[in-house]
């Protein structure tokens, strides 16, 4: 049979493989037999693939142990299939097609060989008729699961229960939906009951590393495949002992391993343990439609996070700015009943910012911003620290004594002196009682304004205004 010439008349992404099945009913490995041009890209996916033959093994080129289920079923039960799956970020159509060869003749020994062609189609988006063409069971659990995604506004309350509804649809014992922030490197585990912190760190430990590189683990086990559907461990035990190990002490039978991503970009994972393996074909396909809703889900959450996050901190500090502080000092107004009984109040104001920006330029004072605000962090990491404005910080010490606040102000100015270049002008004050924050901090602000002085007046080469009232003269 010359496969070549007749798969360069097949419009698509073609691809021909074979297998033995042997006379015990078992299967050989999957051999490639042959790519028509449009699809000569898999064959140089990685630089060290090898020269292609036609009945290479197909392991030397790709690992996906769900497609290889998929051309199992269809070349042994003579049946074509078809899987519309998000993976990586891309839609894809598989067409899985038995195929005769008339040129072949039985093997004396029982070993029956059968071909499979598969066509790949793929798209960046969602083809909403495409996703019409499962079983009405199929679909009715992907819009249950839409329908729990957003039924909520809060978003772990609807990821509990998305992971509720994965594990009634694969009768697990157990299940959870692990989101990933690539940018933060913060994961999260939550099952049924919400999020699971001691669950989170107890993973970590175990597979000796950090929740992030759990993630990224994980990513490896997977091997470039979207899901792994095992109905036992030993693909685990031999990608990743450490987690093989874990999953044992925990009487871990069998695992579903899900990725989901935004377009390209990797957000989370569905993992769910101990479950009915029977039902593997069905809960992949819902899992593979159902990952998109999840992925839109996390990543908005990533999004809002994001916005959340630059609402209220400095970007250049990763201190809390001007409009966080504005909001604590309005609640601590407006809110008599969780007003700390005694507050420390502190204005640091950098010294010699503008000196630095004129002379050599804002990228350094950006810097001496940077060591500034880590010394602040140093003196007062366990309180609120502020970045009111361009030079100036307020540091809010809720339930402070008087001589705790004496101490942290000093540590404060032996750091600085410590550096050759951060110098601050530190105003302070403690209040207890029915005090005014507002009042309060412009005392501080008083108390810094003439420490300044004495600062501009021992250093007159640091005050730029001073300078620039003399050139005027």
């Amino acid at each position: 049979m010359d496969y070549q010439s007749w798969l360069e008349g097949v419009d698509g992404l073609a691809s021909l493989y074979s297998f033995d099945i042997l006379p015990d009913g078992s299967f050989s490995e999957i051999r490639l037999m042959g790519v028509n041009k449009q699809n000569e890209g898999m064959l140089h996916f990685r630089p060290d693939t090898p020269e292609f033959y036609p009945g290479i093994p197909y392991r030397n080129y790709w690992m996906d142990l769900n497609f290889e289920s998929f051309l199992y079923r269809s070349g042994s039960e003579r049946k074509s299939l078809y899987s519309y799956v998000n993976a990586r970020g891309y839609w894809l159509k598989g067409f899985y097609i038995p195929i005769a060869n008339p040129d072949e003749a039985p093997a004396e020994n029982g070993t029956k060989t059968v071909y499979c062609l598969y066509i790949l189609e793929y798209a960046d988006d969602l083809e909403t008729e495409s996703l019409l063409q499962h079983s009405a069971d199929v679909a009715d659990a992907v819009t249950n699961l839409s329908i729990k995604l957003h039924e909520v506004q809060d978003f772990y309350q609807a990821m509990a229960a998305a992971a509720a509804e994965i594990q009634s649809v694969c009768s697990a014992e157990l299940c959870s939906i692990y989101p990933v922030n690539m940018i933060t490197q913060k994961c999260a585990f939550i099952n049924r009951d919400g999020v699971q912190d001691k669950a989170l760190e107890n993973l970590a430990a175990e597979m000796q590393c950090t929740p992030f590189e759990v993630a990224m683990r994980w990513e490896n086990i997977l091997a470039m495949s979207d899901c792994l559907l095992l109905e036992d461990l030993d693909i685990i035990k031999e990608r990743d002992p450490v987690w093989y190990s874990s999953l044992c002490k925990h009487q871990i039978r069998n695992i579903v391993l899900y990725e989901i991503r935004f377009k390209q970009t990797l957000v989370g994972f569905i993992w769910a343990a101990n479950y009915d393996s029977s039902k593997m074909m069905q809960i992949k396909k819902i899992l593979e439609l159902s990952s998109f809703l999840l992925a839109a889900v996390i990543r908005n959450h990533h999004l809002v996070s994001q916005l959340e996050l630059k609402s209220t901190i400095d970007g250049l500090t990763q201190l809390f700015n001007r409009n966080s502080m504005n909001e604590r000092v309005d609640k601590l107004v407006s809110d008599t009943a969780d007003k700390p009984k005694e507050m420390g109040v502190v204005l640091a104001d950098l010294n010699g910012l503008k000196t630095v920006n004129d002379d050599e330029g804002h990228d350094a004072g950006d810097k001496l911003l940077m060591r500034a605000a880590a010394l602040l962090k140093l003196a007062f990491g366990d309180y609120e620290i502020y970045r009111a404005g361009g030079d100036e910080f307020f540091i809010f010490c809720p339930d402070v004594s008087e001589e705790e606040l004496a101490q942290q102000v000093k540590q404060l100015r032996t750091l600085a002196d410590s550096t050759p270049d951060v110098s601050f002008a530190v105003g302070a004050v403690h209040v207890t009682g029915e005090y005014d924050i507002r009042q309060a901090m412009h005392t501080a602000d008083g108390r810094m304004y003439r420490d300044k002085q004495e600062y501009y007046m021992t250093h007159p080469e640091k005050d730029r205004r001073r300078q620039k009232r003399t050139d005027s003269e």
